[in-house]
């Protein structure tokens, strides 16, 4: 549609000092922003809810690609490659790279955002969350179309999508009294995109799910670890919990080419849907074994 991409230009073109956030509002609402976000909330604040928000997470990020690879629209800076610029991507070739950068309706970011944060704020009970989600929701959608990622409308589809996330979630809860019944829903849902979709967003998501969804069932049973209130608990907890996935994602890599991995056949997608689960497996699951540990810190024997 040429009036969004008009939008778009007219956006870079006097962008000014919002330029400098873009990157950062790229970040919020990308992978590791939003594991962040769930991190904190489940190692730092209620493990409840942290739990939920890595299965709202995960969830969306595998419907919204499935209905990407529906749609096929390309990115704006793939379509107008002489007008618009894709500013968050540094990688030479990248901005060719469909399998790497999904299609563009709708923008997931705009949907993420939304999506997590009001699911937050709904349960935190607190004023300032609503109106942090609301802010962020807003910038992060704006900042999509600066970036040169995703057209207008494909910003407000994420943003209804993401409320829409919430929604199934709500009546799922109503309806749904068996956790058990409740994940292998969210399972099944996601099993369609294992038939058409082919990119590394879908294939990421899903094996998120799964390794979320095992991990709350072992952790319940064989850890069972509680919230802690002390400062430097929590940040043993977050920092360990990223070496856990810095490493855990590098070691999972070596036995694979670089090639095969990087390619878009169908092999490569399943083996990151093996790394990503036993990541989250690990970190949601294995890891909070440590916690008592962290503790003993600064305690005096």
């Amino acid at each position: 549609m040429e009036w969004e991409a008009g939008v778009i230009e007219w956006m870079q073109a006097h962008i000014g000092s919002f330029g400098s956030y873009v990157e950062l509002l790229a970040f919020l609402g990308a992978e590791t922003g939003l594991i962040m976000l769930v991190l904190i909330v489940m190692f730092c604040w209620k493990k409840e809810v942290g739990q939920r928000l890595a299965l709202v997470a995960s969830s969306m990020n595998i419907w919204l690609p499935m209905i990407k690879s529906i749609v096929l629209r390309p990115r704006p800076f793939m379509k107008y490659p002489d007008r618009i610029k894709p500013l968050v991507l540094d990688e030479e070739g990248a901005a060719t790279d469909v399998a790497a950068h999904g299609y563009s309706f709708p923008s997931m970011h705009s949907a993420s955002i939304p999506a997590l944060y009001f699911t937050l704020a709904k349960e935190a009970k607190k004023q300032w969350l609503w109106i942090l989600a609301a802010v962020l929701t807003v910038l992060v959608g704006v900042s999509r179309l600066a970036a040169g990622m995703h057209y207008p409308t494909d910003v407000l589809a994420g943003w209804i999508l993401g409320f829409a996330v919430i929604g199934i979630f709500t009546l799922l809860d109503r309806y749904i009294r068996n956790e058990w019944l409740f994940h292998m829903l969210l399972l099944i849902s996601a099993l369609p995109g294992l038939f058409y979709v082919r990119t590394n967003d879908y294939f990421s998501s899903l094996g998120c799910l799964i390794g979320a969804i095992a991990a709350i069932r072992f952790e319940r049973k064989y850890v069972g670890f509680q919230e802690t209130r002390k400062l430097s608990a929590m940040l043993l907890r977050v920092i360990g919990a990223f070496l856990v996935y810095f490493v855990a994602n590098a070691l999972l890599k070596l036995p694979f080419d670089k090639q095969f991995l990087a390619g878009a056949k169908l092999g490569a997608f399943l083996v990151r849907t093996a790394r990503y689960a036993i990541i989250m497996f690990l970190i949601m699951g294995v890891y909070p074994f440590a916690f008592p540990l962290f503790e003993r810190v600064g305690k005096k024997q």
